[in-house]
C-alpha cells in the first residue's frame, strides 16, 4: 500500500480530477457497476477530467505494471471496467456534450452517458442513435457499433462519428477521421477499445422532432408461432422509421410490436397490419417524447443490487425453426422456473446501407439482433440463472450468423472470433500491433496483437 500510496501522492497536484485509494470517501461508488456480481477491488481508482488526466492515469498504470480498465457506463456484463488490483480510468466526471446546431454535431467527452447526448440534442431538434438504455456509456456503445431506435434511418452509432480523440498505449492524445489517421479511424468504428481511450466523440447529428410511437401486442407462448411468424414478414417490409421489437419474458408471454421515431400518425398506418396477428391478450400503444422512449428500457441505478447476465446472437434470418427454438428456450415447453427473458430487435435499412468493408463493425447484413437476458439479486440463483440464459441462446446458436461485440459475456476469445469473420480479425490485429503491441488495453472484448 506504501507503493499505491506514494504513486497517488505524486500525481495527484496533477489531475484535473482525483485519485482514490481503497478506504477513501468516494472509492466504493466509483468501483460500482451496473452488475451486481462484480465486486472487484482496483488498487487505484483515477477520476479523469480531462484527456491529459487519462494520459497520467495511463503511465502511472504503466509504471506501476498493473492492467487497466477503464469506466464509463459500466455496462460491461462482465465487469471489464473494474480491474481487480488494478488502476480504473474512471470516465465519468468527463461527461460533457457540446451541440453545434448550425453545423449539426457534437462533441462528446469520454465519459458521457446518452442521457446528456439525447438531452442535449434534443435542446435543438437534434438526434442521433444512440442506445436503448439512458445510463449507457456513449463510449462503450459507439467503439462497439451502437444500435439504437434511429439506426434503421441513420446507421449506427459508428457511422456517425465525425472524428474521435484517443489516448494511446504510450499516453500519445491522437486524432483520427476519414483524413487523419485513417487506419485507426476504420478501427474505432467497431473494434471495442481495443486501442487506447477515447476522450472525445464527435458525433453527426439529423433533425429529429422529438416524437415517438411504441405499439405492441401481447400474446400466450402457445400462439407464439403463428404471431411470431407473421411479425417477421411484417418486419420485412416495415419503414425505415419503424424498429420491430419482440419478447418473450420468462412467465412465457410474447410481445411483439414496433418503436416508431417520427410523426405518432403515420406510425398507426401500421397498427392494422400488427392487429391482424391475432386477438392480444393485452395491447400497449403509447406516444411519447423521445427523450423519454429513450429511457423506457433503464434498468434501475447504474450500480444497483441487481445481478445480471445475457447471452446474444446475429441472425442472417428467423426461419419456423428458429422460432421454435425461441419460444422454447432450451426447454421442453417453453416454461420453467427462473428463465430468462428472450428479445429480437430488427436490423436493417441504414444498417444495411453502409458497406461490410467500410468499418470494423461486422453483420451488417444481419435481420435481428436475439439477446438473452436475466436479472435477479440472490446470490444463490447465480448458477440456475446463467444456466437457464445458456440454454435459451446454444436452442438458437445453429440458426445464428454472429454475435455483436457489446453482447459478448464471458464467451472470450470464441466470442471475439464470432463478432468478426476471419479477414476482418486479421486486420484488426494488425491495427493492435500498431497502436497497442504489448496489449495494455486487454480488459475488453479483447484483440491481440498480430
Amino acid at each position: 500500500m506504501a507503493t499505491d500510496t506514494t504513486a497517488a501522492a505524486a500525481i495527484r497536484d496533477r489531475l484535473d480530477g482525483i485519485v482514490l485509494l481503497p478506504g477513501e470517501p468516494g472509492y466504493d461508488t466509483a468501483r460500482t457497476v451496473w452488475n451486481a456480481m462484480i465486486d472487484r477491488r482496483p488498487r487505484m481508482v483515477v477520476r479523469c477530467a480531462s484527456a491529459r488526466d487519462v494520459v497520467t492515469a495511463i503511465r502511472t498504470a504503466r509504471e506501476l505494471d498493473v492492467e487497466i480498465g477503464v469506466k464509463c457506463g459500466g455496462h460491461s456484463v462482465v465487469g471489464h471496467s473494474v480491474p481487480d488490483g488494478g488502476l480504473m480510468i474512471d470516465l465519468t466526471p468527463m461527461g460533457g456534450v457540446r451541440v453545434d446546431p448550425e453545423r449539426r454535431t457534437a462533441h462528446v467527452q469520454g465519459g458521457a452517458l446518452l442521457r446528456a447526448l439525447d438531452r442535449e440534442a434534443q435542446q435543438h431538434g437534434l438526434a442521433t442513435t444512440a442506445g436503448n438504455v439512458s445510463h449507457t456509456g456513449v463510449g462503450g456503445l459507439t467503439l462497439g457499433g451502437g444500435m439504437g431506435w434511429l439506426a434503421r434511418r441513420f446507421g449506427l452509432t459508428c457511422d456517425n462519428v465525425a472524428s474521435f480523440e484517443m489516448v494511446t498505449a504510450d499516453g500519445e492524445v491522437v486524432r483520427a477521421s476519414e483524413d487523419e489517421n485513417p487506419d485507426l479511424d476504420w478501427g474505432l468504428r467497431g473494434g471495442g477499445g481495443n486501442f487506447g481511450v477515447v476522450t472525445d466523440f464527435e458525433l453527426r447529428l439529423h433533425p429529429v422532432d422529438g416524437r415517438t410511437l411504441f405499439a405492441a401486442l401481447s400474446f400466450p407462448l402457445e400462439e407464439g408461432q403463428a404471431v411470431l411468424s407473421r411479425w417477421r414478414d411484417l418486419s420485412a417490409e416495415a419503414p425505415r422509421e419503424a424498429t420491430f421489437t419482440a419478447l418473450i419474458t420468462p412467465d412465457g408471454t410474447v410481445s411483439v410490436g414496433f418503436i416508431w421515431v417520427g410523426d405518432p400518425d403515420q406510425g398507426r398506418l401500421l397498427l392494422p397490419s400488427l392487429r391482424a396477428l391475432g386477438r392480444p391478450t393485452s395491447e400497449q400503444l403509447i406516444e411519447k417524447p423521445y427523450v423519454d422512449l429513450q429511457r423506457m428500457d433503464d434498468t434501475g441505478r447504474r450500480g444497483g443490487t441487481a445481478r445480471r447476465y445475457w447471452k446474444g446472437h446475429y441472425l442472417k434470418s428467423l426461419p419456423d425453426g428458429a422460432i421454435e427454438a425461441l419460444l422454447m428456450r432450451g426447454t421442453a415447453d417453453g416454461h420453467g422456473d427462473m428463465l430468462p427473458n428472450a428479445s429480437l430487435q430488427a436490423y436493417g435499412g441504414g444498417i444495411a446501407d453502409v458497406a461490410d468493408e467500410a468499418t470494423a463493425f461486422s453483420h451488417r447484413d444481419a435481420l435481428f439482433e436475439y439477446v438473452a437476458s436475466t436479472g435477479w439479486t440472490d446470490p444463490a440463483e447465480d448458477t440456475t440463472r446463467m444456466a437457464g440464459a445458456r440454454r435459451s441462446a446454444a436452442a438458437l446458436e445453429p440458426f445464428a450468423s454472429g454475435l455483436y461485440v457489446n453482447a459478448i459475456a464471458d464467451e472470450g476469445a470464441a466470442g471475439v472470433r464470432r463478432a468478426y469473420p476471419p479477414g476482418k480479425l486479421e486486420r484488426l490485429q494488425t491495427l493492435k500491433a500498431k497502436y497497442d503491441p504489448h496489449n495494455v488495453f486487454h480488459l475488453n472484448a479483447n484483440i491481440t496483437p498480430a
